[in-house]
């Protein structure tokens, strides 16, 4: 039986939209959320294979010679330098992955305003995404008979913390266009693989709260009929797969991982 994704749509097929389509052909079940995420991780690893090869080219120690790009040749050189034979800052680990990738106070040395819409977005994106991740879990262990809590009940439990972590990244949205508009240095630095960034970020969060609110109906459905909910749920959901997964390893999304992999590779910046 199919169960209704993360998107509350109606329970009958016999319902007629605006305009004059029933809404059964546009309900986004959990079978089709599973197909589009299966396609969507397809690409990404894809993507991180790609990435692995063009890392691997490089040489595994100072003056030595090019690898032959072998996937396996930077998460050996990785491993290396995190072992006490690596050069590096010698910082802890949990130290690094803390202060460093997690809370980016290199960030905050630099600037304490685009610390704060690093942070945004980052924290944003990443609460969003192990939240979806978590309602997945829920949904796939209560089809295989594991009743530990209903969908239903967890939806309604993430409720709250959605509408915030939403709101904290469109924040970071808001600040980091008004930089791009209005702060010399941050526009004329500004690259096309930033706009597109924060274009797509911009359609996922507004088109999330426009579904969230047709289906609620509230100001952010704009007073459209709750039968528009499904569309507006199904162009959400194919646009957050495609571009907060599928579009990473192709991006500057890839910084996420890039950065992070740095960090631990040097122990330390500080």
């Amino acid at each position: 039986m199919s169960m209704e994704y993360f998107s509350g749509l109606t329970e009958s097929a016999e319902i007629v939209n605006s305009l004059g389509m029933l809404t059964e052909s546009m309900r986004l079940t959990f079978v089709a959320v599973m197909i589009m995420a299966t396609i969507s991780i397809a690409i990404f690893m894809l993507g991180m294979y790609i990435n692995l090869k063009k890392w691997g080219l490089g040489s595994e120690g100072y003056g030595q010679e090019p690898s032959n790009g072998s996937i396996l040749t930077f998460p050996k050189t990785l491993a290396y330098q995190m072992s006490a034979k690596g050069h590096g800052h010698g910082q802890n680990i949990f130290v690094t992955l803390i202060l460093d990738a997690l809370l980016q106070r290199r960030a905050l040395k630099r600037s304490p305003g685009r610390w704060v819409m690093h942070l945004a977005i980052f924290g944003g994106w990443i609460s969003l995404c192990i939240m979806s991740i978590a309602m997945f879990v829920v949904e796939i262990i209560h089809m295989v008979g594991i009743h530990l809590i209903s969908p239903e009940v967890f939806r309604e439990m993430l409720s709250v913390p959605n509408d915030v972590f939403s709101y904290i990244l469109l924040f970071g949205i808001i600040v980091a266009i008004f930089r791009r508009l209005f702060v010399t240095k941050a526009r004329e630095s500004t690259i096309a693989f930033d706009s597109v960034l924060l274009i797509g970020l911009t359609i996922i969060v507004v088109t999330g709260f426009v579904a969230d609110g047709i289906r609620n109906g509230t100001i952010w459905g704009m007073g459209m009929q709750s039968d528009l909910a499904p569309p507006a749920s199904l162009f959400h959901v194919v646009i957050s797969l495609f571009f907060c997964i599928a579009y990473i390893p192709f991006s500057k999304y890839m910084h996420m991982i890039a950065g992070p992999l740095t960090l631990m590779a040097n122990k330390g910046g500080e």
